[in-house]
């Protein structure tokens, strides 16, 4: 049996922290995964940057809320899950993607969490677990199941390399420059095709 394992900002959704920053007109709100691949460094800048400017998770969400899906997300999300098992593999975090779960008909979702405190500011994160990604893979296989990875940033990598087979989906130059092992697909036709393709292990 075959399991598919997307990642979710930049594959099924914008990146949310990138649609956040034009709200608040904040720049360095920008960098992601694609830019800075250890995620505890980029998710404490992201946090001092909320204290320095006084932003709330409830800011976050109100930008989230405005959001929709990549065009084409939903459908391939649709016709992919009549084809196989489907699970969302993702570092963002359970207080941001509710809403767009929704939006993709509740695909199943593994992912982080945010700490709170009593004004509703974001005062820390906690990982499901270090490198949870690639270790859902290796949990998958010890189930026996064969599993097919896409995603678009350095946190997908290890899920990508420790899956059967692996799909780079619309990354950055110098991702695909790192990898050029890796197959890259640029749209869901191709995507599609290639977990197709690899559905004969």
């Amino acid at each position: 049996m075959h399991l598919v394992c997307l990642d979710l900002e930049g594959v099924l959704i914008p990146e949310i922290w990138i649609n956040f920053a034009e709200k608040t007109g904040i720049e360095e709100l920008r960098l992601t995964t694609r830019d800075i691949p250890n995620y505890s460094v980029l998710m404490k800048k992201r946090i001092g940057i909320l204290k320095e400017n006084n932003l709330k998770l409830a800011d976050i969400q109100e930008v989230i809320g405005t959001m929709d899906p990549i065009p084409g997300a939903a459908e391939f999300m649709n016709n992919l899950r009549e084809k196989t098992q489907v699970v969302i593999l993702s570092d963002t975090f359970t207080q941001f993607a509710k809403p767009m779960m929704k939006k993709l008909s509740w695909p199943t979702i593994f992912c982080n969490s945010l700490v709170i405190d009593e004004n509703d500011c974001v005062v820390d994160f906690a990982l499901r677990q270090q490198d949870g990604k690639r270790k859902a893979v290796e949990g998958f296989h010890s189930m026996g199941l064969k599993v097919i990875a896409a995603g678009d940033s350095y946190n997908d990598l290890t899920m990508i390399r420790k899956a059967d087979a692996g799909v780079l989906y619309c990354p950055p130059d110098n991702i695909v420059q790192e990898n050029p092992d890796l197959p890259v697909a640029v749209n869901y036709k191709q995507l599609m095709m290639e977990i197709d393709k690899n559905r004969d292990l």
